[in-house]
């Protein structure tokens, strides 16, 4: 009877231990995953943000060469503007003053 006794209180013991344990390699388990998965996703996210930084420069470099001085003739030109031959100023006399 004392043996008996002994067993089933063993068996009270660590059944739950087991399980207890069971459960906890279970969540180890799944945890890690979760770790490398956001491990992955920024690494993922660090080469996109890369690409767009990269992206964007050559966007920036492009604007400017479209905004450059040196084109500002042939954009003028594509719109009907005229180049002068000579540009004439307007002369005020010292003597014509407007005043209120």
């Amino acid at each position: 009877m004392n043996k008996t006794l002994n067993i089933t209180t063993a068996k009270i013991i660590w059944s739950p231990t087991i399980i207890l344990g069971f459960f906890l390699v279970l969540f180890f388990i799944i945890q890690i995953g979760s770790f490398y998965r956001e491990q992955y996703l920024i690494k993922e996210y660090e080469n996109n943000l890369n690409l767009l930084s990269k992206r964007i420069k050559e966007l920036e470099i492009n604007l400017s060469k479209i905004d450059s001085l040196a084109n500002i003739e042939n954009h003028l030109l594509s719109r009907n503007f005229v180049k002068p031959e000579q540009i004439k100023y307007i002369r005020i006399l010292e003597s014509s003053v407007v005043s209120k």
